[in-house]
């Protein structure tokens, strides 16, 4: 679909364009390539959701739910529409394993797939239009990403919360064929919902793992009161107040990012797919360090080790680094290369048996990450791509190292969709379900865009 948003450029708020381009798209306009990449996000979201349903946090939180017939995934209990995005959300993101965008970074799936399966429950929508609206509020949430590259972060915000709000709002209203003014209102009152500050990075805390579904919920909430007729800022993003300066003020926001052949090229087609369950930049700490550790390097003398990294990852991934390297909690075990790079050269992989409260006490682990230090890299191109370089020191002057320029399971070193699938079963496994290839006929179902909201309340029976 090509749509001249040009024709409002001059007078019309960031908000109203968004809500022009989302009036006007209809479910053949989303390129197979997109339906495809949407389609491994909604697999991804469910098996991940699953993996996580018996952990403390999701217990936690479905305690504090409304009640409702909302389904939630992997569970007979049923809840408030807001309670089902909110727990769903929580769930798909609290193990770290879930899709991220290079470019901002932010984590898409994890926000629209709750807010749309919630949505298709409360309006009855057909499966066609929610596997639109997870297409469209993803396109969103990336551009938006695209927008403010690191200045959210930079802000002490986490931005898969604060850009999320406006992907599930932009995604719901798209698969609910709001009209124009609608949509710009949702937008507008979103705005004041959005939020997600990233203190849980000095202690593990949980925090982080809700931002998502309490960014969905924020959408689902934001679109109902728009429909009902409540108004919302005009100029949300770009205002003087607006959500560009409260939450990305070091920088110009590029909004030639968010706009520049929208509809056209669909950037969301770059999302990547994690292969560990952890921070997105660590990830390519860890695949050098299990390279390392394929050709038999030695483990005992080392003096130390170095990794190269990005500024723009240092105060989430490296400080405090003696915290880094002896991470108080599993959850902030996630977030601190030291450990992933013990994980690659020890063990050899990182799975989520990995990332428990036992692991993290391994003193084989510890004891190589406590050796683990880091340098800038002042040509390092985050974020638009995600690097890795691990160099081990040795008493005797010897040295051992391995790069990356890229993340696997992005766009240069894509995960297969068999490897999507594979992924799901394992994760389905982990959450103790005994029939993992019947919920992914399901999800292809859905995928597909059969049926309407009663395939969706199948998942509730998984």
């Amino acid at each position: 679909m090509t749509t001249n948003l040009s024709l409002k450029a001059g007078s019309a708020s960031v908000s109203e364009r968004i809500a022009e381009w989302i009036a006007k798209i209809t479910v053949d306009d989303v390129p197979s390539a997109t339906n495809s990449k949407a389609r491994n996000i909604l697999v991804d979201i469910v098996g991940l959701s699953v993996a996580a349903r018996d952990t403390d946090y999701v217990t936690a939180v479905k305690a504090a739910s409304e009640p409702g017939d909302h389904i939630i995934i992997g569970h007979k209990e049923r809840v408030s529409a807001s309670s089902a995005a909110l727990i769903n959300g929580t769930a798909a993101h609290g193990e770290d394993f879930d899709d991220t965008f290079e470019g901002g970074p932010v984590h898409s799936g994890v926000v629209v797939v709750p807010a749309l399966l919630a949505a298709g429950q409360m309006y009855n929508l057909s499966n066609a239009r929610v596997m639109m609206g997870i297409a469209v509020g993803t396109e969103v949430l990336c551009r938006l990403a695209l927008t403010l590259p690191k200045a959210v972060h930079k802000a002490g915000f986490h931005p898969t919360a604060v850009l999320g709000a406006f992907a599930a709002t932009a995604g719901i209203c798209a698969a609910c064929e709001a009209d124009e003014k609608t949509t710009a209102n949702a937008l507008g009152i979103v705005g004041s919902m959005a939020s997600g500050i990233i203190e849980y990075l000095g202690d593990g805390s949980w925090t982080k793992r809700m931002h998502p579904g309490w960014a969905a919920q924020s959408g689902l909430r934001a679109y109902g009161m728009a429909k009902a007729g409540f108004a919302g800022p005009r100029f949300v993003f770009e205002g003087t107040h607006g959500a560009f300066t409260a939450f990305a003020h070091s920088i110009t926001p590029m909004t030639e990012n968010l706009f520049s052949k929208l509809g056209e090229v669909w950037v969301m087609d770059m999302i990547t797919f994690k292969p560990y369950p952890c921070g997105t930049m660590v990830q390519p700490y860890i695949d050098c360090a299990i390279t390392l550790k394929g050709r038999s390097v030695r483990t005992d003398h080392i003096k130390r080790i170095v990794c190269k990294s990005a500024e723009g990852i240092v105060h989430r991934l490296w400080e405090p680094l003696d915290l880094k390297q002896k991470p108080p909690t599993a959850y902030a075990a996630k977030f601190s290369v030291p450990y992933g790079v013990a994980l690659g050269l020890i063990r050899g992989h990182a799975a989520l048996a990995d990332f428990t409260d036992e692991a993290i006490k391994d003193p084989d682990l510890l004891a190589i990450a406590g050796k683990v230090g880091f340098e800038i890299d002042p040509d390092n191109p985050y974020p638009a791509a995600f690097t890795g370089h691990v160099r081990i020191e040795y008493e005797d002057g010897s040295i051992e190292e391995a790069e990356r320029g890229h993340m696997r399971g992005g766009p240069t070193e894509p995960l297969s969709r068999q490897d999507i699938d594979d992924k799901f079963r394992a994760n389905m496994r982990f959450g103790g379900h005994a029939a993992p290839d019947t919920v992914l006929a399901l999800c292809d179902r859905i995928a597909a865009g059969e049926g309407n909201d009663a395939l969706i309340k199948e998942l509730g029976r998984t």
